[in-house]
This record gives structure tokens, sequence and C-alpha cells, in this order.
């Protein structure tokens, strides 16, 4: 600062305080990235009106050159470092991958019960979707728009050679999957099996395959937000009927359609055999089921007879396990009755 009370402010991010300032800042310089512009100005225009002295309507010069430094310094802060009102995006992928298929990967023969890895046959497009809200706007607070990604694909995945008897359990990167949480169709690789909607409405009737003698699994529209935005590696449990039995008066006709009748276990606990979900709440907090032990997410007792329907097709009658207790170790006075644990 001169004599005359002007004030030098430098081209470059730099900036001299005179004396009257440096009670601020320190008797120092500054630069622009070290402290933000609208309290430098601010500090800078309150000096400078108390070294021309006055007022004005009775305001003092140092309170009117602080608030015009303030406003200069706020603009020039929005020049600088942003106004606050550029998107940030969250969630947003740089690029994404799918599960690996292998060209000319052997179709795998199943027998019995085996978990097998599949292969993608088919995949559309991933569909990003974009959700903005706002934040902030609140008092010297500027808005803020946020944008979130989120990412869903379409596929099908080759299982194994057909015709199998049902998909049981799905594992999604290692992880058991809910099956209920997505939308999925399951072929079982019958000759008769038509092309899948999803892939007809995609490529056209006339372009989408039916995949005859190929078990496969189609998933609509699967958010991957869970998986990294990516398809994750799935394996499957695959249940497939044994073969026709060769000797004897039923020679021809597969096993299980032979059993007319099955025993079910086990015989004990509480609420084993209750077709409805039975929840104990601790007194602590939470909860959990008693009779849902599955991945399924029904009762045990449901699961398992849906279970026993597709198996054992000619099954009529079950014959329940019911367990007797007795109250003593003396046999003159045991008394053995059914009970639940």
């Amino acid at each position: 600062m001169g004599a005359q009370g002007d004030i030098k402010l430098s081209v470059s991010a730099r900036l001299t305080f005179p004396h009257s300032a440096q009670r601020f800042f320190g008797a120092h310089d500054l630069h622009l990235e070290d402290i933000m512009a609208t309290v430098v100005l601010s500090a800078v225009g309150s000096a400078a009106g108390g070294t021309l002295g006055g007022s004005v309507l009775g305001i003092s010069s140092a309170a009117i050159g602080q608030a015009a430094g303030a406003v200069a310094g706020s603009l020039l802060d929005q020049q600088l470092l942003g106004s606050g009102s550029a998107v940030v995006e969250t969630g947003k992928a740089k690029s994404l991958r799918i599960q690996t298929s292998t060209e000319g990967a052997p179709v795998p023969q199943v027998f019995g019960r085996m978990r097998v890895a599949g292969q993608v046959i088919w995949s559309t497009r991933f569909r990003e979707r974009v959700t903005t809200r706002t934040e902030g706007g609140g008092k010297n607070t500027p808005t803020q728009r946020i944008s979130e990604y989120s990412y869903s694909i379409s596929f099908a995945v080759g299982i194994c050679e057909g015709p199998i008897k049902r998909i049981g359990r799905i594992w999604a990167d290692g992880v058991l999957l809910n099956r209920r949480s997505y939308t999925h169709r399951i072929y079982l690789g019958s000759e008769s099996q038509r092309p899948d909607q999803k892939i007809a409405a995609v490529e056209g009737s006339a372009n989408s395959p039916a995949y005859r003698g190929l078990a496969y699994i189609v998933f609509e529209d699967m958010p991957l937000e869970d998986f990294g935005n990516r398809i994750p590696q799935l394996n499957f449990e695959v249940i497939r009927e044994p073969s026709t039995r060769q000797t004897g008066p039923e020679a021809g006709e597969p096993l299980p359609e032979l059993i007319k009748a099955v025993t079910m276990s086990p015989g004990t606990g509480e609420f084993a055999f209750d077709p409805e979900p039975a929840r104990y709440i601790f007194p602590a907090g939470g909860g959990q089921y008693a009779n849902v032990n599955n991945s399924t997410g029904l009762p045990d007792m449901v699961a398992a007879l849906d279970q026993m329907d597709d198996d054992l097709p000619n099954c009529s009658a079950v014959s329940l396990i019911v367990s007797w207790f007795g109250n003593d170790l003396r046999c003159g006075t045991c008394v053995v009755e059914p009970r639940v644990e």
C-alpha cells in the first residue's frame, strides 16, 4: 500500500498485503490455493476502508470495504473452485464385463444331482439408469446435483444337456442366490421347447433359437449393483432322473415313477411340520425362523413336499414319523408318549 492508500494486487496468484492487513494473515505472502479469495478480499477491503476513514450513511468505510471485498472474493471463488452446481456422479462404471463364455466348450452331461457351471449363450447390451437428486440449497449453501448410476442386463446361460428334471440351488460368485428376487425362466432342455420371449423380443422371432436339447436359464433385466456391475459367475444344482430299470417285470420304467409311498423325517421339532413360517423373537431384539432352513425361503415342510412332487410323481402316501419320549429312566415309573422337543 502506498502513501495514498491504494492497494497493489499482483497478476499472478499471489497476494501481497499492506501492513494494516497483516494483522489478519501474518507478515508473509499467501497463495490463492492456500486461502479462499472471499476471506482474503474481505480482509483487504476492510483494511482499505479503514485506511480511508469516514462513513457513508452511518456505515463505516471499513465495513463497506469488507462487504465489497467479500462479494468480489465470492465471485472469484466460484470461478476458481466452482459454484457447487457441478453434478456429482456415483456408481458410474467405466467398463462393463460379462461372465466368461468359451467358444466350443463341451455341453456337460449330468446324471443324478450335480453342481454345474454355466456358459453365457446370449445377452443384451447393458442398460444404464440414472437417478438425479439435489442436496443443499440452504443458507449460504449452493445446490448440489448428484447423479446415481445403476446397471442391469438380460442374458441366457447354457447349463447342460437336456432334458433334466429341475434346477435346485443357484450360486452367484459362490454365494447362494435368492431366485425369487430376480425375474428368470428355466428351460429343461426338451426337444419341443420354444424360444424365450425376451430373446424373441430382442432378436425377432425369425432369429431366436429355441436351444432344443439344451437346459438353460434366462435372467431378465437382472440388477448388477451387488455383483460389481458385471454378470456374476453362476453355478447351478442340476437334478436329472436316474436311468430306467433294465431288468425285471418293471423294466423300462423310470425308477422315480415306481415309488408309491415314502416316510417323512424328521420326527421331532416344535414346528417341523408347520406349513407356515414360525419365527422366534429374542428378548434382546431380532429373531430367527424355526422352520425355514432352505434356499427357497419356504417352510421346510412345504419345500420338502414340493421337491417330492417333482421327483416322485406317482407317490400317493406319506407316513409321518412321530417321536415318543419317556419322562423317567426307571422303567416302572416311566411314561412313554408322543411329544416334541
